[in-house]
């Protein structure tokens, strides 16, 4: 079908352009032979109706010849065959409808209806070229629409890869550090190494669920990263404090499934593991001004070297938010007197 036809509206202004066609057609029928407007309109109102959507059919003309390819001369052939083809069925349907009006008294004579018939011939020529044209701009600017469609489409599909890439490195570093900590309570403290590997295999349940969705409320978010605590406190100990601070209407905003799990990791690997007597994670979240502040704050070791892989999960949530929403969101980290602090901002959006 014609994507003209598709819509009500469009069809309602593209009979309003053929109305000012059937118009003038209508003024050149009475300059050259004069008679009554109304016999003129008679006679040029239903023909310019049929041949507005006899015109539609030069789409699939220009889709057969389309622009830039095959020999240009045949397509020229082609389309002005199409033209003088379209233009003689016209007139034949007018020679018979000025007939048939002549017959009740409504139009010229023969000699006058031979001239209108070849007025007739020669606009629908030219309508038809038109027609021809305007078909061609059309197809270009759907060409055109469906190229940026494609980019568009190829760059969320890249983005959603680098999203799964970046998502996919979270397990392994997680999972490596906890089997390490295990090995280590296996010989000194086998009932904390039972309950740190019951307590991993509930974290990693979670995060394979949390993970599988594109927003989570923040709330569960959290949550997660409060089993990820919770597996650490076991190696820990009481040297692994938490502090939490979350203004109960951030709850409910959307942030992307683990976002803020590799930032506590960061706080507890490069912070409270590199202090003998640990220290305090403090979480916070708040709402302003239509924003989503998250901070993450730890003490660490100003005189300890820095760590191997030290800024490797910072790094991937900076790139993940970068992907995800790349003019608003933002992560900034600060050192000050022995803490290491670190701001997410996101747009509050409801999950």
């Amino acid at each position: 079908m014609h994507p003209l036809l598709a819509s009500r509206r469009r069809i309602v202004l593209y009979l309003g352009l053929w109305l000012g066609v059937a118009t003038l057609l209508v003024w050149v029928l009475v300059v050259t032979g004069p008679r009554p407007v109304g016999h003129a309109a008679a006679f040029a109102g239903p023909l310019a109706l049929v041949y507005a959507f006899a015109c539609l059919s030069a789409l699939w003309v220009c889709r057969a010849q389309p622009m830039g390819k095959g020999d240009p001369w045949r397509k020229a052939l082609v389309l002005a065959g199409s033209a003088l083809q379209s233009a003689a069925v016209w007139t034949a349907l007018g020679a018979g409808w000025g007939a048939l009006l002549h017959a009740r008294g409504i139009g010229p004579d023969w000699d006058g209806r031979v001239r209108d018939l070849g007025i007739l011939f020669v606009s629908g020529v030219v309508l038809y070229a038109q027609s021809i044209v305007a078909h061609y701009l059309v197809l270009a600017f759907e060409a055109s629409r469906a190229v940026e469609r494609r980019l568009l489409e190829s760059e969320v599909a890249a983005r959603e890869a680098e999203l799964k890439a970046l998502r996919a490195q979270l397990h392994p570093h997680f999972l490596f550090n906890s089997l390490n900590s295990i090995n280590a309570l296996v010989g000194s403290d086998p009932e904390a190494a039972r309950r740190m590997t019951q307590l991993l295999g509930d974290f990693l349940r979670s995060s394979l669920a949390l993970g599988a969705r594109a927003r989570v409320p923040l709330s569960e978010e959290l949550a997660l990263a409060e089993g990820y605590l919770a597996v650490e406190q076991v190696r820990f100990g009481p040297r692994l404090g938490v502090s939490r601070e979350v203004d109960p209407a951030c709850d409910g905003c959307a942030v992307p499934p683990l976002l803020v799990q590799p930032l506590i990791e960061n706080a507890v690997k490069h912070g409270i593991a590199g202090r003998v007597e640990g220290g305090t994670v403090r979480i916070a979240a708040r709402r302003h001004d239509g924003w989503l502040q998250i901070e993450v704050e730890n003490p660490f070791d100003e005189e300890a070297p820095p760590g191997r892989g030290q800024g490797l999960g910072l790094e991937n949530v900076r790139r993940r938010l970068a992907t995800l929403d790349p003019e608003g969101a933002g992560l900034t980290v600060r050192r000050e007197a022995g803490t290491f602090h670190v701001t997410l901002r996101l747009p509050a959006r409801e999950a």
